[in-house]
């Protein structure tokens, strides 16, 4: 029992000598001793402690020639604690008044890592994600040679899978809801809303790896909407979902579905045909 109980009591006495010696160090007056004791508890991890003392001296050092690290230090110690969006701000802050700066180049890939690192699951909106596709590309722009390219090029196509399936959810969601009037916008059904939204993404982003299944819920909303249109649309509206049905099978010949495009096809036919 002895064991245990030194190693406590001198992990409690280690714990209080470094917060009193940290307490010193945020009470000191000299400027230069609390920098390189921020950057030292940068360096080991410390992060807490690093954010609370970089806080106070990113404004007392404004104009020297630490002012640049520390920013940018606080700018890191923010992201590596997981506040992605403090983190983001600051690193813009930085790239704000260092344009030419030591850390501009990473500090700009930052603002857009930073709200990647935040943004919601697609499910969710997804203004954020817009923002840092917008950063992401701004970084590209700006430094189209830089070493971070590769995953900054990365980072747009995972933002861009996030905001397809924002929309496949939003189309699947339509055509779940049918005929249910009340949640409608469109002035029509819900099978329409799935149509249009279906279509747009479809324009929007061609080479997407879920076009399939966008594809899919056009065929299948078109074909609803025919079935539930009235006389004097019905004829079109079949023909219109035919064709969709056999495009859906020149585009995706081996898919999994074929055997539902190829069903519809002939329910189709039986109005089209009379």
């Amino acid at each position: 029992m002895k064991k245990p109980l030194l190693i406590i009591s001198t992990a409690i006495l280690l714990f209080s000598s470094c917060a009193q010696e940290f307490n010193q160090v945020y009470k000191s007056d000299n400027v230069q001793y609390k920098y390189e004791y921020a950057k030292e508890c940068f360096a080991k991890g410390k992060y807490v402690r690093a954010i609370t003392l970089l806080q106070e001296l990113v404004t007392l050092q404004k104009g020297t020639e630490n002012a640049q690290e520390s920013l940018y230090m606080l700018a890191m110690a923010e992201y590596n604690s997981k506040d992605y969006e403090t983190a983001a701000q600051y690193f813009k802050k930085y790239f704000q008044s260092y344009p030419k700066g030591k850390y501009a180049e990473i500090a700009q890939y930052y603002v857009g890592q930073s709200l990647f690192m935040s943004t919601p699951e697609p499910r969710l909106d997804q203004s954020r994600t817009i923002q840092a596709i917008t950063d992401f590309q701004t970084f590209l722009d700006l430094y189209p040679d830089s070493k971070f390219k590769p995953q900054a090029q990365q980072r747009l196509f995972d933002l861009q899978d996030k905001l397809v399936e924002k929309e496949l959810h939003s189309a699947q969601l339509y055509y779940d809801l049918g005929t249910y009037f009340g949640n409608c916008n469109y002035g029509g059904n819900n099978y329409e809303a799935c149509i249009i939204t279906a279509q747009n993404a479809l324009k929007d982003y061609p080479y997407s790896r879920l076009r399939e299944n966008f594809a899919l819920l056009l065929m299948k909303s078109k074909f609803e909407l025919a079935e539930q249109s009235i006389e004097s649309k019905k004829l079109e509206r079949f023909q219109d979902a035919e064709d969709e049905c056999y495009g859906f099978i020149n585009e995706y010949p081996d898919s999994k579905d074929r055997h539902l495009a190829e069903k519809l096809i002939a329910k189709c036919k039986e109005v089209t045909k009379n």
